[in-house]
């Protein structure tokens, strides 16, 4: 193999590719070969290219990426290639990516500075999920009282998105653009309407521990309390019947005493 050779270059940059299945920096690529034979940054850029553009028409591509390059299937075979997996796809509350969303337009952040935008209380699991994930990372204290932690994202939230870097982010203007058109409403009042259930849909995609399966059973069992659970007085007649009835009893007995008596024996 000529290392020289753009061609040849590129094939085995191919081959490193496919066999770390994650993103290699020009850097690191650079580190696989040895010192006497390694290329020079620019044949390796050369070689790369050479790289995308054979990729074009097929069903994976190259994208370079926060942490390096690397191989990956064309986004428009996703519904077909994730049928590969048995799990269903993690979904994330609309909570948990506006927060997301709010780091990374707005980094360096605090929760503080989050909840006044959002208008509710940052969930403590939200914030753990996204440094779970990875996805954020505290880098500072905000010189205020109390010091709050000031969080910003990280190179692997770049990767998952497919993102080079910051600068890829999509604008604000283009995020408008991509928003639902407003629903026609008959009245003025309607779109009004819309506002205060939409503030209260965001508040409840908190995921916060009153809005759970327990406290929707607990809360049916204190509307249970005091109701009405035996039905059998529906049955009987009423009163001005039942002393009818009785009156009626009282009387065939005072005339028919023998057929009392063997009532009663039987």
């Amino acid at each position: 193999m000529n290392l020289s050779d753009p061609q040849d270059l590129a094939s085995l940059l191919e081959a490193f590719l496919l066999a770390a299945g994650r993103p290699l920096s020009l850097e690191r690529m650079a580190e696989l070969f040895e010192e006497v034979e390694r290329p020079e940054p620019a044949l390796l850029r050369e070689a790369l290219e050479i790289l995308r553009q054979s990729c074009a028409g097929r069903s994976f591509e190259l994208k370079e990426v926060a942490s390096g390059y690397r191989l990956q299937v064309c986004e428009h075979f996703a519904p077909w290639v994730g049928r590969l997996w048995d799990e269903r796809p993690q979904r994330y509350s609309r909570a948990m990516l506006e927060t997301l969303a709010l780091i990374a337009y707005r980094q360096p952040i605090t929760r503080g500075e989050i909840e006044d935008i959002r208008g509710v209380a940052v969930n403590s699991q939200t914030v753990k999920t996204l440094l779970e994930r990875e996805w954020i990372r505290v880098v500072g204290h905000r010189d205020v009282p109390g010091k709050p932690e000031m969080f910003a994202t990280t190179r692997a939230f770049l990767d998952y998105f497919n993102l080079k870097g910051l600068e890829d982010l999509p604008t604000l203007a283009a995020l408008r653009d991509l928003e639902p058109e407003p629903v026609l409403s008959f009245t003025d009042e309607q779109p009004q309407v819309a506002d205060a259930l939409q503030v209260q849909l965001d508040a409840a995609g908190e995921p916060r521990a009153e809005v759970n399966f327990s406290s929707l059973l607990a809360e049916l069992d204190d509307m249970e309390v005091g109701l009405k659970t035996d039905f059998s007085d529906l049955l009987e007649p009423p009163a001005e019947q039942a002393d009818a009835a009785e009156q009626d009893s009282a009387e065939a007995a005072a005339e028919n005493p023998g057929a009392q008596e063997s009532s009663t024996r039987h």
